[in-house]
């Protein structure tokens, strides 16, 4: 009897012990799990005040939705501002300072901001462009081989996508970076010296890529292809993204409208987007025909993280940024989602 009244005390305390913890356990993860559902209501329960975006030229599905107001009608109560910008680098450092919220850029901006500690995450990405990017040269040009490279002067925007094509192609050539003579430059300023001749080649994007073989008549020494995905992704503040969610999301499915729409409206969508850039309607048409088939916006899974970071490790490696970074530390995923990793 003794030792049955023992086992009874001892082991019944124990299990006694056991439901008391894991009854406390319950209320805590309950009260973690309110508390975590009442900050995501709280976070996005209502417009923001602005949403202020970011385009360049190329940026076809933006440029759609900026054309139709379908944001303004979306977003009743946000005023939807819109500013220009001639390449991703300076796109960038504007939503780095908080002068905007969300835009799109190439592969490379976002790693050069990323290397110099700028506050802003991926928040979306478009497919693969590769054909919508190139180096070319004039069509009377002694290059005719990207080692011919060697030793020349070659035109480009800084931290911009024809960057990464440009380290992509000295690689594939047997070149070092150091045999090139890289000449930073603006695409208004880079095409200005290309016609005089200050500069052998000239790596660039569309719609300046599809304007000058129109125009200029260049020979093309190569495109992306086998060389970079040029891929295109959409950012955000870092702060914009954590306290409006839901925005962010509306944004990425609107993008992907604005892509079927494209897909469906090739004629009109041209149109509109030469009235709206100055640009001439052969050039849209051009630049459009190198467009992927239907390209829906997503947030970044790991192989687009996988790539991104391939574009990082290649600056670093030659000396172009000033430190490794690791592109999936700033993927912003959706709350409740895992985060994308690079594998």
């Amino acid at each position: 009897m003794k030792s049955e009244h023992f086992f009874h005390r001892k082991f019944g305390c124990l299990a006694l012990t056991r439901v008391l913890r894991q009854f406390i356990l319950l209320i805590l993860f309950a009260n973690f799990s309110l508390v975590g559902a009442s900050a995501m209501a709280t976070a996005d329960k209502k417009e923001p005040e602005q949403i202020r975006i970011g385009f360049q030229k190329s940026a076809v599905n933006l440029v759609v939705l900026k054309q139709r107001n379908i944001l303004e009608q979306r977003f009743k109560n946000s005023k939807i501002v819109w500013l220009e910008f001639p390449a991703g680098p300076q796109l960038l450092e504007a939503l780095s300072v908080g002068s905007l919220d969300f835009g799109l850029t190439g592969d490379s901006p976002p790693v050069f901001a990323q290397a110099a500690n700028k506050d802003l995450v991926y928040v979306g990405a478009e497919s693969p462009k590769p054909e919508s990017s190139a180096i070319i040269v004039p069509s009377d040009s002694s290059i005719r081989t990207l080692a011919d490279l060697k030793g020349k002067k070659i035109a480009l925007q800084k931290g911009s996508s024809a960057h990464f094509l440009l380290v992509q192609a000295v690689r594939k050539a047997g070149l070092t970076w150091t045999d090139i003579q890289p000449i930073y430059l603006a695409p208004a300023d880079a095409r200005a010296a290309f016609e005089r001749g200050s500069v052998d080649a000239w790596s660039i994007w569309d719609p300046y890529y599809g304007a000058a073989e129109l125009a200029l008549k260049p020979r093309v020494l190569t495109t992306g292809k086998g060389l970079t995905n040029n891929n295109s992704f959409y950012l955000a503040s870092r702060s914009f993204a954590q306290t409006y969610p839901n925005t962010v999301l509306i944004l990425l499915d609107e993008l992907t409208k604005a892509d079927q729409y494209v897909q469906a409206h090739r004629k009109e969508v041209a149109q509109s987007i030469a009235d709206l850039s100055g640009l001439n309607l052969a050039t849209v048409h051009l630049f459009l025909a190198r467009r992927p088939g239907p390209s829906p916006t997503t947030v970044l899974h790991a192989a687009m993280v996988t790539d991104q970071q391939r574009v990082a490790d290649s600056f670093k490696e030659i000396g172009l940024i000033p430190k490794a970074i690791k592109v999936a530390d700033i993927v912003w995923q959706p709350p409740g989602t895992a985060l994308a990793t690079a594998k």
